[in-house]
């Protein structure tokens, strides 16, 4: 396998991008530059998504069998990779090695659920209204797919559009997030070529989003863009997708409640929320950002979940104990810094943590919190937990529906029903009774509601998202068109 990153891919070919911009790839912990690249031009994209074009004309009439082959050996490739991808994704995205070697087997996981695509294109034979016809209903690939995939879970986030797309005859053009240009993108293209994938049918280009971000949309050839990110982003994707009548796959932002009513098991709650919300510094779009606790078990709750954040180890990713590693970039700690220093302004109170040094954010606690204070109302997306007191479950029902987005949830209670009853009424396209939000499994829909996204990932669920179905009838004995033609006669 390849692992000179310091080139794009396009139809085949590793070769350095014709815009005038480079760029360079650094370690998020200690600042080391990993690789500078050429960025790829508007015309590189072009001559991208037209090697798409006409490698996926082939591709979509090879024999399953084959599709599946080349899917299997990706995988084989992946395995005696593994160290390789592991030690990219603790330098390129500051993962952790727990973290790194979860994503590596979730990402192994989509890819042997890919697998099974080629033998599901399945088509139906219906009847018809009309004597003598009959009618067929075929599923087929929709043609270039292009991905633009983030930088917090950039392998798995990043596989999860790649490997489905391929499976089902799709060709692709890959963005990756200028943060991972390796892990989120080049690291395909290597893989994949050495799986014997043929040429043109995965093209990367990194590239500034600034320089090629909206082409990567309204190019002509993609009928579907696939991004997770921003929903700011993924608005303004959606807007110029929608303009050219394009599908889009969007997995967006998330403002998740993990609900702990008065009849929960407190010290399984405790851990599940350590875990949903420290988990990758909680860089993850399903990451607990508040955490509802019943008045009447809010304090033990509160020391319990002090305590063990006390014990979370943070610094060098690389560090196999470490549980926190840094952030993405010195802006994200900035900015959440801001809004710990105006939610402690509004009254919340400072328990753990609340410094940096440079992109290590501390696990920090607040409690007293208010669901409208900044640490709540706006998406984290770093290690600091929000304890927020609630009286009813009508009360933290309203409070979890309060903001307009919908992506994953959980609900603790010692009663199934109890907590079943209350998870039905948040409005998310995922929930979990007595765990955290972060769950994701190769065959079951992943997607979010209102401002956290469109469509659904994995299973058969992202079968639908990723093909076409045409409707062919035959008419198989004459047809009587009545006195349109009678008249004739």
């Amino acid at each position: 396998m390849n692992t000179d990153f310091s080139r794009v891919f396009i139809n085949g070919e590793w070769r350095k991008g014709s815009s005038s911009t480079s760029m360079t790839n650094t370690n998020p912990y200690n600042g080391e530059e990993l690789v500078s690249i050429q960025a790829a031009s508007k015309e590189d994209l072009d001559e991208a998504y037209k090697a798409a074009a006409r490698a996926q004309k082939e591709w979509a009439k090879e024999l399953p069998q084959n599709k599946r082959a080349v899917l299997e050996k990706a995988a084989h490739v992946m395995e005696e990779n593994k160290e390789v991808i592991l030690e990219w994704l603790m330098k390129e995205s500051g993962s952790t090695f727990m973290k790194a070697s979860s994503e590596f087997q979730a990402s192994m996981n989509i890819l042997k659920e890919s697998t099974t695509y080629p033998y599901r294109m399945e088509g139906k034979i219906l009847p018809s209204q009309t004597a003598g016809k009959e009618n067929r209903v075929y599923r087929g690939p929709l043609g270039v797919i292009g991905i633009i995939s983030p930088w917090n879970f950039p392998f798995h986030l990043a596989i999860r559009s790649i490997a489905p797309a391929i499976a089902t005859g799709n060709a692709v053009v890959l963005k990756p997030a200028t943060d991972t240009p390796v892990t989120g993108g080049l690291i395909f293209a290597s893989i994949f070529e050495a799986a014997g994938l043929p040429k043109g049918l995965l093209n990367v280009v990194v590239g500034k989003g600034s320089e090629i971000g909206d082409d990567i949309v309204t190019h002509p050839t993609p009928r579907l863009i696939s991004f997770t990110g921003s929903t700011e982003v993924g608005r303004h994707i959606g807007e110029l997708a929608g303009k050219h009548l394009k599908k889009t796959a969007l997995e967006l932002g998330g403002n998740n409640a993990f609900i702990v009513l008065d009849d929960a098991d407190i010290d399984q709650a405790v851990d599940s929320a350590l875990f949903g919300k420290f988990y990758h510094q909680g860089q993850i779009c399903m990451s607990v950002n508040r955490i509802f606790i019943h008045k009447a078990i809010y304090d033990e709750f509160a020391e319990k979940f002090i305590e063990k954040a006390k014990k979370l180890k943070f610094g060098n990713p690389t560090e196999k104990d470490a549980n926190v590693g840094p952030l993405i970039n010195r802006g994200q700690v900035d900015r959440i810094l801001k809004d710990i220093e105006a939610s402690i302004d509004q009254g919340a109170k400072l328990m753990l943590g609340g410094k940096a040094n440079s992109n290590v954010l501390e696990p920090t606690v607040l409690t007293h919190v208010k669901n409208e204070m900044p640490i709540a109302e706006n998406e984290i997306f770093g290690p600091v937990a929000a304890l927020i007191p609630f009286d009813s479950d009508e009360e933290a029902i309203e409070m979890a529906n309060a903001y307009p987005y919908g992506l994953s949830g959980a609900v603790h209670s010692s009663n199934i029903e109890h907590g079943t009853n209350v998870a039905h009424q948040i409005h998310t396209g995922m929930i979990h009774v007595n765990d955290q939000s972060v769950n994701d499994e190769p065959h079951m829909p992943f997607g979010g509601e209102k401002d956290s996204g469109l469509g659904r990932f994995n299973g058969e669920w992202v079968l639908e998202e990723f093909t076409t179905l045409k409707w062919l009838s035959v008419q198989h004995t004459p047809r009587n068109y009545g006195p349109f033609i009678n008249d004739l006669k």
